[in-house]
């Protein structure tokens, strides 16, 4: 392509995509070429929004199958550019592709069985598959391509893990920018670290958590004008719709009755809620499933504002005066996240207002499970084929525990969104299973963890072959 058919391509896009301020009273757009990670008049969320009239939407979402068939090209294998006339921000050159999103939703009968749901109905959607690991890599190619628009030559990020493997893996392999990522001390599994390390990215460990982390990293990409991977930029969760068109392809294009996700910086659950809010608009889908997003109940923050206090969307208007005040007492009183599920240990969820939004377009429900709870599903999920990391695990002790209170039917087709991969955390995969009823590993008793369960402790036993067939012929 030309210099001049670039720029004509990019012109364009800029002419049908735009970000837009999600405050009803402010509304202020901005071009795709700005790097802003929120509203410079007023400091809210920014939205991608798009002239639907003016761009190719297809006429019904099966009309996507058809590139499989052009799969040897690069954007037609991802699983987030193929859908790419559902988020139609990036000239075709400019994409950043690594081949994410080759992810799958499967039944899971002993699942659905531990969960109280009918034998087929319970399905996961196993975003551990991705390049790095987790469903990160869906909004990381996203941000990566508008990096590369912008002409970043650095990208930084705050992490509990997963996000900095990702900004990492898109850094080394695309080698369009350097990657700065910032990590709480101790807050990181090696598992992540480990990822971040070895895909070359810089890597400062803050002496704090995430919150402390994202409060720095954000700080210094305005002061250093470095580009900002963090889900409160838009053009990520533009890429985390499409983990949603995947679950409607694998469903022929059919909507489950219940989407429950993990609810940490609310990235997924905005995401999906913007995701359906367009298909609905667009006439490709004829109804929403409903939301549920469940919290670890050491980083409560959405429990604690929308059950407790009753905060709401409110069309846009929400108290912000609530979330002050709930912020500010939970500084007062210097609590911190506490919870094994790392990937969900955030207090101060970025993306809060967006997954309220979410929440009203999905009729959304919103719940916490326990660490005990959590490790109980994640073994469940394990013993049925997927091995998820622990902050996974709550979307499925969270339909657990609404199938219990009668929220969901028995007859309800539920997808649970599996985030991460089991390797992502293997600590907490072994101490589970290596403890036993008198034997409870400090480390998950000091989350309040006194029972295992369903752990599959290793067995000792003598080098010696008949021993050996001994204890094989009692299991």
């Amino acid at each position: 392509m030309s210099t001049l058919e670039a720029a004509s391509s990019m012109t364009t896009k800029q002419d049908t995509a735009w970000q837009v301020c999600i405050h009803p009273d402010c509304r202020s757009t901005y071009g795709i070429d700005e790097i802003l990670v929120g509203c410079p008049k007023c400091g809210n969320l920014l939205d991608i929004a798009y002239d639907w009239d003016r761009l190719e939407v297809p006429a019904s979402l099966s009309e996507i199958e058809a590139r499989w068939s052009t799969r040897r090209n690069p954007l037609d294998f991802s699983g987030v550019w193929r859908f790419r006339s559902l988020l139609p921000f990036a000239p075709e050159q400019s994409i950043v592709t690594i081949g994410e999103g080759q992810t799958i939703l499967r039944q899971s009968s002993p699942v659905a069985k531990y969960a109280g749901l009918e034998e087929s109905n319970l399905l996961l959607q196993y975003e551990g598959l991705n390049p790095s690991g987790s469903f990160k890599d869906n909004g990381m190619t996203a941000a990566s391509t508008h990096a590369r628009m912008a002409g970043a030559k650095y990208a930084a990020c705050a992490s509990t893990g997963n996000t900095s493997a990702s900004l990492a893996i898109y850094s080394s392999a695309a080698q369009l920018f350097n990657a700065l990522v910032f990590v709480g001390s101790g807050k990181i599994s090696f598992g992540k670290l480990s990822q971040a390390l070895d895909y070359g990215a810089r890597t400062l460990q803050i002496a704090g958590d995430f919150d402390d982390a994202l409060k720095q990293v954000r700080e210094v990409c305005q002061r250093e004008k470095i580009y900002l991977c963090n889900s409160v930029n838009p053009f990520r969760l533009e890429g985390q719709k499409t983990i949603m068109f995947r679950v409607l392809e694998a469903l022929n294009w059919e909507p489950p009755d219940w989407i429950v996700v993990p609810g940490g910086n609310l990235g997924n659950s905005s995401s999906f809620g913007k995701a359906f809010l367009e298909l609905k608009e667009l006439g490709l889908i004829d109804r929403v499933p409903r939301l549920a997003v469940i919290n670890a109940a050491g980083a409560n923050t959405l429990t604690q504002l929308y059950n407790g206090q009753g905060l709401r969307w409110n069309d846009g208007r929400t108290d912000d005066a609530m979330i002050d005040s709930f912020f500010s007492q939970m500084d007062a009183e210097n609590r911190r996240a506490s919870t094994l599920a790392t990937a969900i240990e955030i207090n101060r969820p970025v993306n809060l207002k967006k997954c309220l939004r979410a929440l009203e377009a999905c009729n959304g429900v919103v719940r916490q499970v326990s660490d005990q709870e959590i490790l109980d599903a994640k073994a469940q999920v394990g013993a049925g084929g997927f091995g998820c990391e622990p902050a996974s695990a709550a979307s499925v002790s969270g339909a657990k525990q609404l199938r219990e209170e009668g929220i969901i039917a028995p007859s309800d087709k539920v997808v649970c969104i599996l985030t991460g991969h089991q390797l992502k955390d293997p600590d907490a995969t072994v101490t589970y299973h290596s403890s036993n009823a008198g034997n409870i590993d400090p480390k998950l008793a000091d989350k309040g963890i006194d029972a295992v369960s369903f752990a599959n402790s290793p067995v000792p036993v003598d080098n010696d072959l008949e021993r050996i067939l001994d204890v094989i012929r009692s299991l």
